[in-house]
């Protein structure tokens, strides 16, 4: 049920707690950026589980792939960087995180 409707009155607009965890907030687009983060590293861990057999694990794509002479190779000090490169996203993600949750806590404990 919609705060608005269980308290007449309400509104979510002024409504500290939606601004600070809310859909639109910045705790929100920090959660967004951890499953980006996490997304590109489960891509960037299967190219580079896959790099041995062409166009994935799948023997009949590998054949037909070997067949046509599509091989497509997989550069693993580009995907080493990329990892690299997305661990440091993510933890900076995660710290920002961190301190926005440490920031409501105190903003609840002061009252």
């Amino acid at each position: 049920m919609p705060l608005a409707l269980a308290f007449p009155g309400f509104s979510t607009e002024d409504h500290v707690l939606t601004r600070l965890i809310g859909s639109n907030s910045l705790t929100a687009a920090l959660k967004l950026g951890l499953d980006a983060s996490s997304q590109a590293v489960r891509d960037i861990g299967h190219r580079v589980a896959n790099a041995a057999t062409p166009e994935g694990s799948s023997f009949d794509n590998a054949l037909r792939a070997e067949q046509s002479g599509e091989v497509a190779e997989v550069d693993i000090e580009r995907e080493m960087v990329a990892l690299a490169d997305e661990q440091l996203r993510y933890e900076a993600t995660t710290r920002l995180l961190q301190g926005t949750y440490r920031q409501i806590r105190n903003s609840v404990r002061e009252g």
